[in-house]
């Protein structure tokens, strides 16, 4: 009896039981949830911006695996550097030495927010907001760290303490000692700044859930009022950093904003290893790294590990050599103005936001007295039901794979791969006029998608 593993023989011998596996041993509503709005499909490779299954149909990816495929998926560049570390048969994680990688990636993401100083490795989004959260505590001596409505940092309990959607947090309190404010509420602000016990105000320059951008000037006249109170900003460019809005970071497309702090993670990744970074000042690292005796005050098992770090220094290669930036600045500005143009002729269709890569689509209130019944249903029912209802027949009868962007929430939000390129805007568009069409229209097998999702809403409450 051979004692290999081969894995692709696991695939093939177990491959067909995903659905059933994940139901008995991992999260029992996730099949469920699949097997219910008919997103239970068999992909079996991947490309770039798209899918594929066993007959060979393509699917077009909106949703980057909620943003981690900033390339797409398998880009030869980043695989070839997974390759090439694998194959070097470093000697990583050694624990007591200085490998050469996290300084280089380190150097490398400095040179685009040349105001920071040092970079801490983790492992995830929620990772880099814990030590963010961390730093700031500890660098100023103070408890408290602010958050914005709506926001969403991650699911750890630091990072929960500072989500501001209450479904996340529900049954897990007590939580940290942070406190909300509105995303862009100057005032509300300064009133809790002026209480004295506060460290930081964390804030996503857009917002994923919803899509809502921060007012022009908020980060400035906000980072003002922080600094006159020795608070710190931290950015958390977790899912907008790395190209996403047409910047760089989003946090630079407002004049003089120098955040203390910057998490990102996601796109870094390469979509192939976790890493997770926190970027700051000297200063802040100089405090928590204040001696010898805490040299290791913070830190994570797998942080700087040499195939993430690879994923990262590869990653950014690929950015600077391919234009990644200018490229999602052309999509992102055609794939907004071709949706915005559909508003006037789509009652359903509310708004259309956002920058680059990152666009909301909200649906509202309907005039019309039949599409306005329809709608008040749905929402007795159970609010964003008509969001879900665009997201599904987006994957089955165009195979185009969409999110809604958040619970109870008419909020489409798309974040396709930043390769993403103009035929599939125009593949999206046509998708997405012919599901408005079928919706106005007041028929079709969307409405009659619509009656299941309202007997699952009134059987879940």
């Amino acid at each position: 009896m051979s004692t290999e593993f081969d894995l692709g023989a696991l695939l093939a011998e177990r491959g067909a039981e995903r659905y059933e596996l994940h139901a008995r041993h991992l999260n029992p509503q996730l099949p469920r949830m699949l097997h219910t709005i008919g997103f239970d499909k068999v992909y079996e490779r991947a490309e770039g911006a798209h899918f594929f299954d066993a007959d060979g149909n393509d699917y077009l990816d909106m949703l980057a695996g909620f943003g981690v495929m900033g390339l797409g998926r398998h880009h030869p560049v980043v695989r070839k550097a997974l390759h090439d570390v694998l194959d070097l048969d470093l000697a990583d994680l050694t624990r007591f030495d200085c490998q050469p990688l996290p300084g280089l990636l380190a150097e490398r993401l400095l040179t685009h927010s040349p105001h920071l100083d040092r970079v801490f490795f983790g492992n995830s989004g929620t990772e880099a907001v814990e030590t963010a959260l961390k730093f700031a505590r500890y660098a100023t001596g103070r408890p408290r760290v602010l958050y914005c409505d709506h926001a969403f940092h991650g699911l750890t309990t630091g990072s929960l303490s500072v989500n501001g959607e209450s479904g996340f947090r529900d049954g897990f309190a007590p939580l940290l000692p942070d406190t909300a404010v509105a995303l862009g509420d100057l005032d509300a602000l300064a009133r809790e700044l002026r209480k004295g016990d506060v460290a930081a105000l964390i804030v996503e320059p857009i917002q994923g859930k919803g899509v809502h951008e921060a007012p022009p000037g908020y980060l400035r006249a906000a980072q003002d009022l922080l600094h006159k109170h020795k608070a710190l900003l931290i950015a958390d460019e977790v899912q907008t950093g790395l190209g996403r809005t047409g910047d760089f970071y989003a946090y630079q497309h407002e004049d003089d904003v120098e955040p203390d702090l910057v998490c990102v993670a996601k796109a870094l990744s390469g979509g192939y290893v976790p890493v997770g970074a926190t970027l700051g000042k000297d200063w802040i690292f100089k405090k928590v790294y204040s001696s010898m005796d805490r040299v290791l005050v913070h830190s994570a098992s797998f942080g700087a590990n040499a195939q993430a770090m690879a994923c990262g220094l590869a990653v950014l290669s690929v950015m600077e050599n391919e234009q990644i930036v200018a490229g999602v600045r052309r999509t992102g500005e055609l794939l907004k103005s071709r949706l915005t143009g559909l508003i006037d002729t789509y009652e359903l269709l509310a708004d259309v936001r956002g920058r680059g890569l990152m666009i909301g689509i909200e649906f509202g209130k309907p005039s019309s007295l039949k599409l306005r019944g329809r709608w008040t249903m749905l929402q007795a029912a159970r609010k964003g039901l008509f969001a879900q209802m665009v997201v599904v027949p987006l994957l089955q009868k165009h195979r185009i794979l969409t999110q809604v962007s958040g619970d109870h929430l008419e909020v489409i939000k798309l974040i396709p791969p930043l390769v993403a390129d103009e035929a599939d805007v125009e593949r999206f568009v046509d998708a997405f006029t012919a599901v408005m069409d079928d919706a106005h229209s007041g028929g079709g097998l969307m409405w009659d998608f619509g009656k299941t999702l309202i007997k699952q809403a009134v059987t879940n409450r």
